[in-house]
């Protein structure tokens, strides 16, 4: 673990309060608002829909509209929806849902701002006429590989703005629709729903005696979800046969990426072996959670949630099943032998059982275990943030404040250090959170003062040149609420 110079002052022992903490800039009190941590949102930070915007009052009531239909009637198939996502409103908004989103651009190098300069309207208008005559084609996909917390990479799939603004648009018609089937344990990529409240849910159950926790990991979900079974689970409520053959031709969409000699290959994989959905594609979170679903609604009407008294918490690929004592195992069986038939992979290096509050167990970036309260040293069970989302910070500061970077200044070193402070401590607000920040906050005072004096060539650790409230006063370093 990081921890900052004690001569800060004592930061107490780790996972030790009660108090909230939020994000505080001086002369800006509870001032938290900033961009969304990515590590801790890893599973929402390429494969979250962009849902925020408000749509138009026309797309809003298309999708209220449909929405009420499969609420109100649960077996119905909706048959007319394809020219549903090439209408001009419904189109313009999925245009701008990825524009807010940005992102990089795909095989076709194509940006917002290419798009923009040669004329927005006429772009828009080409690609609903290709989507009216049915000539529209998806290119292929992007891939690049970013790195996952145990040193490992993860492969991300950039489609073309093209494909991302179409596929936005079929979400934006069959989201309201699936919406109404998502069971309630899922709290992934939903309008109102979030980690938070994931991390909540679990909470309350190892507080009201679920304490033995089956820790589950699926290995390559993303990209091993069978495109039969998931087109069965689009077509129980779809049989538009268009808009089912969009979704098909993105799942088996090539993919293209460049190798260490810099040559560019373009494999069919997804298509040959008949699995996998891209992560970072604008419909994956959808079609993901809809399969999950599958696994969500089996356990419950296979009798395993009654009969074993086993809860489910899902996020995305994440989830866990809080048992009471003495259940998980059977629980855990019966999770492999569902999982089996969803053509789906467990990982047995990754999956455990966890008995509280002997034992501890991560996640969505959170411990969950014994702490102790920092007022009367009572314990009880609760979350903290992980350690090593803390390193994870830590290391970040620690490389923004490298001492090659001193001839840059200071305004902008302290700006990129308060938008990660920020950033992450919007995430990790919830739960015991005190001594983490206290751990975040001294590491950074010591990176800026050893920044600085390397910058102004001071000798010594720059204490007393640099004391606190310069640092936050006069420079404006953000400060965690709750801590002096």
């Amino acid at each position: 673990m990081l921890r900052p110079a004690t001569r800060e002052g004592q930061a107490g022992p780790h996972r030790m309060t009660e108090r909230p903490v939020v994000a505080r800039k001086p002369g800006n009190a509870g001032g938290a608002k900033g961009p969304r941590f990515e590590e801790s949102a890893r599973r929402s930070e390429h494969r979250r829909l962009t849902m925020s915007l408000k749509p138009p009052a026309s797309v809003g009531k298309l999708q209220a509209a449909l929405h009420g239909k499969a609420k109100g009637s649960p077996t119905y198939r909706f048959y007319l929806l394809y020219d549903k996502v090439y209408r001009a409103d419904v189109l313009a908004h999925a245009y701008e849902c990825c524009r807010r989103n940005d992102g990089a651009p795909g095989v076709d190098g194509q940006t917002f701002t290419d798009i923009e300069s040669s004329g927005r309207e006429r772009w828009l208008g080409e690609l609903a006429e290709e989507l009216r005559k049915k000539t529209y084609q998806p290119q292929a996909v992007l891939r690049r590989w970013i790195p996952k917390g145990d040193g490992k990479q993860r492969p991300l799939g950039i489609p073309t703005i093209r494909d991302r603004v179409v596929q936005m648009a079929a979400v934006l018609v069959l989201e309201p629709i699936f919406e109404a089937d998502l069971q309630p344990e899922q709290y992934a990529y939903r309008a109102g729903r979030s980690a938070h409240d994931a991390l909540g849910a679990v909470k309350q159950l190892i507080q009201t005696g679920y304490t033995e926790v089956v820790d589950a990991d699926l290995s390559g979900y993303f990209d091993t979800i069978p495109h039969a079974e998931l087109m069965k689970s689009v077509a129980r409520r779809v049989s538009d046969r268009h808009l089912l053959h969009l979704v098909r031709m993105w799942l088996e969409a090539p993919v293209e990426e460049t190798d260490e000699r810099g040559r560019t290959q373009r494999t069919t994989r997804s298509k040959d072996e008949g699995r996998g959905t891209p992560q970072g594609g604008v419909a994956s979170p959808l079609l993901a959670n809809l399969y999950m679903r599958r696994f969500i609604l089996g356990w419950k009407t296979l009798g395993h949630e009654q009969k074993l008294d086993a809860r489910l918490v899902n996020y995305a690929d994440d989830f866990v099943i809080c048992t009471r004592p003495g259940r998980a195992q059977a629980a855990m069986d019966a999770m492999r032998g569902i999982m089996g038939k969803l053509r789906l992979t467990v990982n047995e290096k990754k999956t455990r059982i966890c008995r509280l509050p002997e034992e501890t167990f991560n996640f969505l970036g959170y411990t969950f275990g014994r702490l102790y309260s920092f007022r009367t040293g009572r314990d009880y069970l609760g979350l903290t943030p992980a350690d090593k989302k803390i390193q994870g910070l830590c290391l970040a500061i620690s490389e923004r404040t490298d001492r090659r970077t001193t001839c840059q200044d200071v305004r902008e070193v302290i700006t990129d250090l308060n938008r990660k402070i920020r950033g992450w401590s919007n995430y990790f607000s919830v739960g015991t959170v005190k001594s983490a920040y206290a751990i975040v906050m001294k590491h950074a005072r010591r990176r800026l003062r050893r920044w600085l004096c390397k910058k102004h060539k001071i000798r010594g650790k720059g204490y007393h040149r640099f004391p606190t409230p310069h640092l936050h006063e006069e420079l404006g370093l953000l400060q965690l609420l709750g801590l002096s």
